[in-house]
C-alpha cells in the first residue's frame, strides 16, 4: 500500500452525493485523490443531473440510480457494480432523511410515519446495503457510514434523526460482528456539523454551528476534507484493525462537558 495513494486499485461505491456541499462529495473527492475507482449513486431524477456533473468533474463514469427504500433498486445497483467491477472493496453510506416537520418542535410529538421514514432511510438502509454488498466482497472489504453527536446527546430540533443515528451506530456494531468473519469491517464517522443542504433543514442549525466553533477544543468547525481523510483511513489498509467503531471528526467537541 502506498501512503500517497492508499486506495490505489480499490473499487467501491459512494451513496449520498446530492451536491458539491455534501459530506459524501467531500469523501468522494478524497477517495479519488487516494487512487480509488468509484461509482456514485443518485436517489431520484431530481438530483441525477447534479450528481452526473460532479462525477464528470472527476472522470467518474458510473453513476447509478438507487432509492434505498426499494429492495429491487438495491439489487439492481449491485448487479451493475458486479458487471462493472467484478468485486468491490468498499462502500460509503452517507444517507439520512426525516420529514421536515419532525425536525422542529418536541420529539414527543413525532408521528408514527415520520419515525418509520427516518429509521428506514437513515438506519435500515445500511443493513440492506451491507447485506447486498457482502456478495461482492469475497476477499473482505470496508463499509463506512456517517453519524452525528445527536445519536448520544440531545441536540435541539434533531429529534427523530438523533434516534435514527443511535440506531445506525448500534447497527454498525451488530454488522461488524456479523460480517467480521468474512473480513468485512464496518465503522461510522461522527462528523461535526457542516453547512450541508440536509443540515440547513434543521431549525436553529446556524446557531448550532456557531456554538460548536466556540466550544470545540480546536475552536472551529469541521472541514469536509477532514471527514474525507478519516474515510480514506477507515476504508484503506491503514484502518484494517478497526471495526465496529465510531470515529469522531468534530474538532474535539464531543469531549466537552460544558
Amino acid at each position: 500500500m502506498s501512503f500517497s495513494a492508499p486506495m490505489a486499485g480499490r473499487r467501491g461505491v459512494v451513496l449520498g452525493v446530492a451536491n458539491r456541499h455534501s459530506i459524501a462529495w467531500a469523501i468522494t473527492q478524497r477517495l479519488h485523490e487516494a487512487g480509488a475507482q468509484l461509482a456514485l449513486t443518485y436517489e431520484s431524477e431530481r438530483v441525477e443531473e447534479r450528481v452526473r456533473k460532479l462525477a464528470e468533474s472527476l472522470g467518474i463514469e458510473r453513476v447509478l440510480p438507487c432509492d434505498v427504500t426499494d429492495d429491487a433498486q438495491i439489487a439492481q445497483l449491485f448487479e451493475e457494480l458486479g458487471r462493472a467491477f467484478g468485486t468491490i472493496d468498499f462502500l460509503v453510506h452517507s444517507i439520512a432523511y426525516a420529514p421536515r416537520e419532525a425536525l422542529e418542535g418536541a420529539y414527543v410529538d413525532t408521528s408514527r410515519e415520520a419515525f418509520r421514514v427516518a429509521l428506514e432511510v437513515s438506519a435500515y438502509s445500511l443493513v440492506a446495503l451491507a447485506r447486498a454488498a457482502r456478495t461482492l466482497m469475497p476477499a473482505g472489504g470496508s463499509i463506512v457510514t456517517m453519524s452525528y453527536y445527536g445519536a448520544e446527546k440531545v441536540m435541539p430540533n434533531y429529534n427523530v434523526m438523533g434516534v435514527a443515528k443511535a440506531a445506525l451506530e448500534a447497527s454498525v456494531r451488530y454488522l461488524a460482528n456479523d460480517l467480521g468473519p468474512a473480513g468485512i469491517r464496518v465503522n461510522a464517522i461522527s462528523a461535526g456539523p457542516m453547512n450541508t443542504l440536509a443540515a440547513r433543514g434543521i431549525s436553529g442549525f446556524t446557531g448550532a454551528l456557531k456554538m460548536h466553533a466556540e466550544k470545540a477544543p480546536l475552536r472551529r468547525n469541521t472541514e469536509g476534507r477532514e471527514i474525507g481523510d478519516a474515510a480514506v483511513f477507515l476504508l484503506s489498509d491503514m484502518g484494517k484493525g478497526i471495526t465496529g467503531e465510531v470515529l469522531y471528526v468534530d474538532a474535539g467537541y464531543h469531549i466537552m462537558g460544558a
